[in-house]
């Protein structure tokens, strides 16, 4: 793509931008929200049309119209929101929309389970694909979303978010379905804001500021604060952050469960939150994290087991009795969790509130307004005004106003579950900035993380858990990345080896 410009009603998306993707080579297409990423993904598959520029694939010339002539044309995009139909078959989502037919007349079910089974094992996938898709995991949707590429004969795969709802595991699958894909000498545009996956898979990385080329690096030449420094602007010493001088013995205990247990999750698990402390759990998928956080909000009663605030016990009956005792917490699926998408930014802010801000169920709108405008100034959100609907703001700046929510409660202990997934590096670096000076304000964080990195760079202490039980517990310069890994990895190993006994 050479010399690509985008207006939108006069405003520049797109100002002169080059990109380059080799044959048979991953390519990460890296920016902030608003860098213009999805605009030049969108010209290249026919959404848009370039206002300037050419478009040069396979050795010529092309301009495509719509999505099925950029098909037409071997290119294949799979969004972060698949375009799958859950209670169809797997073998009739490959061929969605374009089934064989026998005879011209009637659909060839037989051939296309063949060549489902066909594309799907050399995916290294054997699974039934006579059965319906919703019958298997996110992971599974996606290799069915790229067998569907697949035949197409696509010469270029572009990746949208794809890992954004996958766990480490499924990560390795789908990592391992892309090497595959090169081997075959498939293009593939990969488009993440997980900076470590860049490391990871790509072999070269487009960086995009605000509409424009900021340049064309090779990965191995770069680390993650060189790529942030490219993205955002300007050097980015943030992330370099000192373990600040947190006193675990001389800090008060704040929160204290004991002996949890609740349904198949958590067997058992104990731990402690000192305020004024960032405390992370790591650990994998279906390890009992998000659960764990849900007990200390009480969002889930446990079985069996004790949680004390300030050494006092408490029965938790509802979140409300949390709530009370300043407790919040960020869901990890601010979506369907957390946003009323339909509502203002205003409303979303000030919905944990409203009993303080009302007289008789009538909402005071000049407090209202009085903590809405100071949040928003204080986290930066980036809106248009505050009575702009929320599903109209980015992620990122979706997450800040779930922040504000609680913010604007005076809370002791704020739970943040992966409170960066899904945003943009500058929105994440504001986060977890923001986490950094809730801490020094005397305000426990507890942070669910599956991102290594964060939790690293963020936590004065890091619980690691595997099947709701504690497996280790790291304190200052003992967090580190590799480190928590290796448990992780080693825990697993030797559950592998218990189940193979």
């Amino acid at each position: 793509m050479q010399g690509i410009s985008k207006r939108f009603l006069g405003v520049v998306a797109l100002d002169n931008v080059g990109f380059q993707v080799g044959k048979g080579e991953v390519h990460a297409l890296m920016g902030e929200n608003g860098a213009g990423k999805s605009t030049l993904i969108k010209i290249l598959t026919g959404i848009y049309q370039k206002d300037e520029g050419e478009i040069i694939f396979d050795g010529r010339e092309i301009s495509p119209k719509d999505a099925l002539e950029a098909q037409h044309e071997g290119i294949s995009t799979i969004y972060q929101e698949l375009n799958l139909v859950l209670f169809q078959t797997v073998y009739e989502n490959v061929f969605l929309g374009r089934e064989p037919m026998k005879k011209g007349r009637v659909i060839d079910r037989k051939e296309m389970i063949r060549r489902s089974r066909e594309v799907l094992d050399d995916m290294g996938i054997h699974i039934d694909v006579t059965m319906p898709l919703k019958s298997y995991s996110t992971a599974v949707q996606q290799m069915v979303a790229i067998a569907r590429a697949l035949t197409i004969n696509a010469k270029l795969v572009v990746m949208d978010e794809p890992t954004s709802s996958l766990d480490t595991q499924e990560v390795e699958v789908l990592f391992g379905v892309i090497r595959k894909l090169v081997e075959k000498e498939v293009s593939v545009i990969f488009i993440t804001h997980r900076l470590d996956e860049v490391f990871e898979i790509a072999d070269r990385a487009t960086v995009l500021k605000d509409g424009r080329l900021v340049g064309e690096f090779d990965v191995r030449e770069l680390d993650q604060l060189k790529l942030v420094s490219h993205m955002i602007g300007r050097e980015f010493s943030a992330l370099e952050r000192n373990k600040k001088d947190f006193d675990y013995n001389d800090a008060q205990t704040q929160v204290e469960v004991k002996d949890i247990y609740q349904g198949v999750r958590l067997n058992g698990i104990g731990i402690d939150i000192k305020k004024g402390e960032v405390l992370g759990l790591a650990g994998l998928l279906g390890s009992g994290r998000t659960e764990l956080g849900r007990v200390i909000f009480g969002d889930l009663l446990p079985d069996e087991g004790e949680v004390f605030y300030y050494g006092k016990k408490q029965h938790f009956k509802q979140t409300e009795d949390a709530i009370k005792l300043g407790i919040g917490f960020c869901t990890e699926d601010r979506k369907v969790e957390g946003i009323l998408p339909n509502l203002s930014v205003k409303e979303n802010i000030t919905l944990a509130m409203l009993p303080q801000i009302s007289k008789f169920g009538v909402v005071s709108q000049k407090k209202q307004n009085e903590v809405v405008n100071k949040f928003i100034e204080r986290l930066k959100v980036k809106t248009p005004s505050p009575n702009q609907i929320i599903k109209n703001l980015s992620g990122g700046n979706q997450q800040k106003a779930l922040l504000a929510r609680w913010l604007c409660m005076n809370p002791k202990l704020v739970i943040m579950d992966e409170p960066t997934r899904g945003i943009d590096v500058g929105a994440k670096a504001e986060i977890e900035a923001l986490i950094q000076e809730l801490a020094a304000q005397g305000i426990s964080v507890l942070m669910i993380s599956s991102e290594m990195a964060e939790l690293e760079r963020n936590c004065d202490r890091v619980v690691v858990m595997r099947e709701g039980k504690k497996l280790a517990e790291l304190k200052g310069a003992e967090i580190q990345q590799d480190t928590i890994t290796e448990i992780i990895a080693k825990a697993h190993h030797d559950l592998s080896e218990e189940v193979a006994l």
